[in-house]
């Protein structure tokens, strides 16, 4: 079931009147209705592992009051690492094993020891990486002891399964949403109105955005060995709206929804290709899972103190780790290391803090640095893209070396008989919007707000048709 169905805006109405209408009383009733409904959500995808989810969420729940109870460090460092390897293991096992096996082999394959992996034949669960990760933060911030164990299994169920967030973020924090659902919500109108605004204004990146832009990227990076430099460099831009419509699109939505259940999430994106550095970049960008290896991870390694080398090590720990986060593939981790080496820098030059407010533009010669920045920033990002998009490094570097071999910038017909750069058109039409709205959350609020939601549900019927209710990309992850 896909927030941008049929049948997802059949659910969803259904849900907010059981919600607000028939079991609103107390905060019990309302959070069992949002339970319920998050686990038949999630069953859509395929029930059988709905036992999964439960039994991740029984594990911490009660690990978590494990390590609170615990009289010694010894019981407290049990119960804490038993979470950790068993979450980490069903996330190995379903989603990394068969890379590491095919790996092992290829290196053996390599040094003339010729051997047959044993592959696992399983489906990725939806979103395991994302309620896994929910998880692992609630059980080591209790060992940690920066909060308290939840007794209330329905709370803290909903806190991990909450369904606008389930498969595809954010990645929330027991800090920010426990609380939240630990206490009766009440409706709150201009809360909801500004829920449907950015619901419709994450259909459109998605719909009119992400779908449109795909079908561009993908005729050009499939038939890529017949494309000339225009239209590599085009596929490349494609796929970066594509991807960034896709998963900030889909994040709009959780959290404009969210709202309509007086529920708040974090903020998972903010405008991130108007950044004038890769470090800004990365705190604009999947803000949820950069904050959490940061958080997690990198600040734990020591962040940026100490000698360079642990600061270049700490560094490239923590996007290699993103990169394999997405995905058990060879080209995600080059995308984690190609990211690394962008912000070094950065880094090195004290100059990853450098551009903390937002961008502003004057009239003057300064401005012309600022927009060079952003326009290199996102050619960067472009360049990075290529491997998360390529089947393979091989083909990325090959996809690349096109770009600058074959000089040729004719336009070019792709196989669906259409120049594409109409689409150019409207996704600078796309760009200018959001620039005139990168300090609101949404850019429909404010003056003319019921112009300017016409427009978008204009958009989303002419475009819609087109869209076929396509995946949203980050589901694989």
């Amino acid at each position: 079931m896909f927030f941008n169905s049929l049948s997802f805006a059949i659910f969803l109405p259904i849900v907010f009147v059981l919600y607000w209408f028939v079991f609103h009383k107390t905060k019990s009733t309302q959070n069992a209705v949002l339970i319920i409904a998050s686990y038949y959500f999630y069953s859509c995808w395929d029930w059988r592992f709905l036992f999964l989810l439960v039994f991740s969420t029984f594990l911490d729940y009660y690990t978590g009051i494990q390590i609170e109870k615990a009289k010694t460090d010894g019981f407290r460092k049990f119960w804490f690492w038993l979470s950790i390897s068993v979450n980490l293991g069903f996330l190995g096992i379903f989603k990394y094993y068969n890379f590491f096996a095919s790996s092992f082999s290829e290196l053996l394959n390599g040094f003339g020891l010729h051997s047959s992996p044993l592959l696992l034949n399983v489906v990725l669960p939806v979103g395991i990486s994302f309620y896994t990760f929910h998880g692992l933060s609630y059980v080591i911030d209790i060992y940690l002891k920066r909060i308290k164990a939840e007794y209330n299994f329905v709370d803290y169920s909903l806190f991990v399964s909450y369904f606008p967030l389930l498969v595809a973020g954010p990645i929330e924090r027991a800090t920010h949403l426990l609380p939240q659902v630990k206490i009766k919500r009440t409706f709150d109108y201009e809360k909801a109105k500004e829920g449907v605004y950015q619901i419709i204004w994450g259909l459109v990146k998605k719909v009119v955005i992400a779908d449109t832009c795909a079908t561009y990227a993908n005729a050009i990076f499939d038939h890529y060995t017949s494309m000339n430099s225009l239209s590599l460099l085009l596929g490349a831009f494609y796929f970066a709206f594509q991807i960034y419509g896709d998963f900030s699109g889909y994040s709009d939505m959780a959290l404009g929804m969210s709202k309509l259940f007086g529920i708040d999430l974090l903020r998972n994106f903010n405008y991130p290709y108007f950044s004038r550095d890769i470090a800004e970049f990365w705190r604009r960008w999947h803000i949820s899972l950069s904050s959490w290896f940061r958080d997690y991870v990198y600040i734990p390694l020591g962040g940026s103190k100490g000698s360079k080398f642990k600061q270049v090590r700490n560094v490239f720990v923590i996007f290699l780790l993103s990169g394999f986060w997405h995905g058990a593939n060879w080209t995600f981790i080059a995308w984690g290391f190609i990211n690394a080496l962008y912000f070094l820098p950065l880094l090195l030059l004290h100059k990853n803090r450098s551009n903390i407010e937002t961008v502003q533009l004057q009239w003057d010669l300064s401005s012309l640095k600022v927009l060079w920045n952003i326009v290199a920033t996102f050619g960067l990002s472009c360049l990075a893209w290529i491997f998360f998009r390529a089947k393979s490094i091989e083909i990325a570097f090959d996809y690349i070396a096109r770009i600058f071999s074959n000089r040729s910038f004719i336009p070019q017909y792709l196989e669906n008989e259409r120049y594409s750069y109409e689409m150019v058109l409207l996704v600078l039409i796309f760009i200018l919007v959001e620039w005139n709205a990168k300090t609101k959350i949404e850019p429909i609020s404010g003056k003319y707000s019921i112009l300017k939601l016409v427009l978008c549900l204009a958009a989303l019927l002419a475009l819609g048709t087109y869209s076929d209710y396509k995946e949203f990309i980050y589901f694989q992850f």
